[in-house]
């Protein structure tokens, strides 16, 4: 796309048509122009968002673009905006002074209010789950060193599109309603889908509220090294798709942390992404907390509860390895059905902490939808060992077996748990304990200690772990997984019911 330098006589007539627009002019060299956006309007004239967006398009100097049309809040656009070209900083005003968002509005040219208004790059495709980047409401296409603050985007099938570009930060800002793609959308996307891994590098998205978005945010095709941290991603009863709070869809060794997640089909799924590390998120009231694929990820001291399943590992072409760590995975199992490519509408469906081997789109036997307007060949569905040997896949995380526990042993102020596993000869695997203040199977509600065990010749390790009587007050059952060397980690074992005596413990 090309865009119009505009010369130097025609911003002096902007400054002559409209005095005060421009702010700050006698600071020193260093500090940034201020473009002041005070009129509501769309009409491309001076002091709209249009024309400040296009005048700092036209320098390579950085600007502040502040957005403060007073009572008039809300911007509603009658056409797509000119992507936005850094260095710049695009800031609700107002947010720093009383926390009251900026708004740009979509409902002015977008039709509609559902996921058909948002056609996807496949005719007849169209909503949150189909290749698309249509119609977004900010767009930061092939540049970097672009801030966005303060501001609430709403009601566009994409909130945010950060395409190819790098150093982009979003934060304490309001994404809502945007029903196609997400509300934030990061890819690599190259134009025809395919990935470009060294564009989309090193953005950040921090402090946001995500509300009915249908997916609330994307990593897509190639995005990779970004930071995700301190957003809610909540959907309620209004959202029409309410699929993933983040999915990752072929993005590698990006960050997700500190957030929470709310109301999805999936909290987070991600679709053979590899080496993300997601560290220190609440998942709550999702069909799935966390549906994961690819190799390498790691899930690491997140606390998962309420939700039907808390993680899920589904097989996959490569085959799943997925390290769960120090998690908090507790009160899951409840009957919550949505299924907007992900999650589950089957009525069979396991419920409980964590589970390997469940089906997701790609799979012959998903129930759900894959897509608004997406029918499927069945030719091309995956299925699901032993169904269809050979041509299936085989379990995750190389099928590896959950420990055994076998015993609780008292002292005066200890406790040693034993148990056994079965692995691959002659190899190290790290045992993690949980306690449990229900006996429910497949939770891990407290972590309490970790240690290595080294298998024989046959593949067979005894283990223990000794735990101060006063970490275990409250627990009625300890479980353990494994996690191999390569870093796959088991489902939990079967509870071991723990009734301690009631021998005094001593003070330390």
């Amino acid at each position: 796309m090309k865009f119009v330098r505009v010369s130097v006589s025609t911003v002096m007539l902007a400054v002559t048509v409209a005095p005060g627009v421009f702010a700050g002019q006698a600071s020193t060299p260093n500090t940034p122009r201020v473009l002041s956006v005070t009129s509501p309007a769309d009409d491309g004239g001076a002091a709209t968002l249009r024309w400040a967006i296009e005048t700092s398009n036209a320098t390579p100097e950085r600007e502040t673009i502040a957005i403060d049309t007073g009572s008039a809040r809300v911007i509603t656009l009658k056409s797509s905006l000119p992507p936005i070209k850094g260095p710049v900083l695009i800031e609700g005003s107002a947010w720093k002074r009383t926390g009251e968002f900026a708004v740009i509005d979509g409902s002015g040219y977008i039709p509609g209010s559902g996921p058909e208004s948002c056609p996807g790059a496949t005719s007849g495709q169209y909503g949150a789950n189909v290749r698309t980047m249509t119609s977004p409401g900010l767009q930061v296409i092939d540049t970097a060193d672009v801030e966005i603050a303060g501001i609430e985007v709403r009601r566009f099938c994409i909130g945010i599109l950060i395409n190819r570009s790098m150093r982009v930060e979003i934060h304490d800002s309001r994404i809502v309603a945007n029903r196609g793609g997400a509300g934030i959308m990061l890819t690599g996307d190259d134009g025809q889908g395919n990935p470009t891994s060294t564009t989309t590098n090193n953005n950040k998205v921090l402090r946001n509220e995500f509300l009915d978005n249908g997916d609330g945010l994307e990593l897509t095709r190639g995005a990779a090294f970004n930071l995700i941290a301190g957003n809610t991603f909540r959907s309620t009863s209004a959202n029409q798709e309410p699929s993933q709070g983040i999915e990752i869809l072929r993005g590698n060794d990006n960050v997700v942390s500190g957030n929470r997640f709310e109301g999805y089909s999936d909290g987070l799924q991600i679709n053979w992404g590899d080496r993300n590390y997601i560290v220190a998120n609440t998942f709550s009231d999702n069909t799935f907390g966390l549906n994961l694929t690819g190799v390498g990820n790691v899930v690491d001291s997140n606390i998962i509860t309420a939700n039907r399943i808390g993680i899920v590992v589904r097989p996959g072409d490569p085959s799943p390895i997925v390290r769960l760590t120090r998690n908090r995975v507790s009160g899951n199992g409840r009957d919550i059905r949505r299924c907007e490519a992900g999650g589950t509408c089957d009525d069979r469906a396991p419920r409980g902490g964590v589970i390997f081997g469940l089906p997701g789109l790609e799979h012959e036997n998903f129930v759900g939808s894959r897509g608004r307007g997406v029918t499927p060949n069945p030719a091309t569905m995956a299925h699901i060992c032993p169904q269809h040997e050979p041509q299936c896949q085989p379990a995750p995380n190389r099928g590896l077996l959950r420990p055994t526990l076998t015993s609780v042993r008292e002292a005066v102020s200890d406790v040693t748990i034993t148990g056994t596993l079965n692995g691959s000869p002659s190899s190290r695997y790290l045992i993690e304990l949980f306690g449990n203040g229900t006996s429910v199977d497949g939770e891990s509600e407290v972590f309490l200690d970790d240690s290595p065990a080294f298998t024989d010749e046959r593949g067979v390790a005894a283990f223990s772990l000794r735990i101060d009587r006063s970490r275990l007050a409250g627990m009625r059952a300890v479980a353990a997984t494994i996690t191999s060397v390569e870093g796959a980690t088991s489902a939990p074992s079967a509870p071991l019911p723990i009734k301690l005596s009631s021998r005094r413990v001593e003070s330390q």
